[in-house]
């Protein structure tokens, strides 16, 4: 796992609770931890409404009712490359260390809120999951965490004699392949857009509205812009054939892009489909081009169709990440 922490140098004790938080571009999930992986007092904070982290993070223990923390475990969704931290998709920029210093920490870590993603895998209940497809997974074969929401964030279990690590990656930053000649009209009005073409650039809300955008713009509809959760409305309920063939050609690129991070990490394991957009469309999903796309790989369908596919339904899966990333940093200091 890739984080980055400080801690001030004096032995930590290992009490509780300690602050959590899965932070991304457009909202601030904080919670505490009261005891080993018990969540309680969740809040979302909307990411525009304070100036800094810290702001959000003194707003939130406020209305948690002024609990005293010592340890505190943030994961982003951004690269953690040392002590600065730049948002990809927000304007938060700040230094871990003067962070854990103005919250009067005696720990702070970071971690890439995908790699968070990843060591929550490990600790969801069956419950929380929705299998779409494929057989039992194999038990230890690595796993593959991958969730459209504000972004694309990739990451992935690797199982070793220690345990599970998770893998920090950039994966949603990766190029994208365009299957069929749809696509490829698709990915070409992004190019001539954006240059070059993520997978990120589809596989996100703001992706829904470009794909809606492409297809708009080739049947010369006036109304070529809708928000994603317009598009998600209408082609659920029938009222637009076009946002439908929008959602159908997302659920199909999500496809191409999970089968292609399966083979590359052999994710028998199991691929772990995360992020706010799929478990909003859960029953459509079931049925969607998703999975068809997901196994045509030619020599390699037989293999694919093989690998279960969940959709993780808990609620807070990166907090419950950094928690666990955050005991594992306390037990080694």
């Amino acid at each position: 796992m890739s984080s980055t922490q400080t801690d001030i140098q004096q032995p930590v004790g290992k009490n509780y609770p300690r602050l959590v938080a899965d932070i991304g571009g457009t909202n601030a999930r904080f919670a505490l931890e009261t005891a080993p992986q018990q969540i309680e007092k969740a809040q979302v904070l909307p990411c525009k409404d304070y100036d800094t982290i810290v702001d959000a993070a003194k707003a939130y223990l406020e209305q948690a009712g002024g609990a005293e923390v010592r340890h505190a475990a943030f994961a982003i969704a951004n690269p953690i490359l040392g002590d600065w931290v730049q948002m990809t998709n927000h304007h938060w920029a700040f230094s871990i260390e003067t962070t854990r210093q103005a919250l009067g920490l005696d720990t702070l870590i970071l971690l890439n809120d995908f790699t968070a993603q990843a060591l929550a895998v490990t600790q969801t209940s069956s419950k929380d999951l929705m299998q779409v497809g494929g057989h039992k997974p194999i038990e230890f074969a690595p796993k593959a965490v991958i969730g459209p929401g504000t972004g694309l964030g990739v990451s992935g279990l690797v199982h070793s004699p220690a345990g599970w690590v998770a893998l920090a990656g950039e994966g949603g930053h990766s190029s994208f392949p365009p299957f069929d000649d749809m696509e490829v009209l698709i990915w070409q009005y992004a190019k001539n857009k954006y240059g070059h073409v993520s997978a990120e650039r589809f596989l996100s809300g703001a992706g829904l509205s470009l794909i809606y955008e492409a297809l708009a713009k080739r049947d010369k509809l006036k109304n070529y812009r809708l928000k994603p959760s317009e598009i998600t409305e209408k082609a659920l309920s029938g009222t637009s054939p076009l946002c439908r063939q929008t959602l159908d050609i997302f659920c199909a690129m999500l496809g191409t892009v999970a089968s292609n991070l399966a083979l590359t990490l052999g994710a028998r394991g199991g691929v772990y489909l995360c992020g706010g957009i799929i478990p909003r469309v859960l029953e459509y999903f079931k049925t969607s081009p998703f999975r068809s796309r997901f196994e045509n790989k030619g020599r390699f369908e037989a293999y694919l169709a093989a690998i279960p596919v969940y959709v993780v339904l808990s609620e807070f899966p990166g907090i419950t990440g950094a928690a666990a990333a955050l005991d594992n940093h306390l037990k080694n200091v």
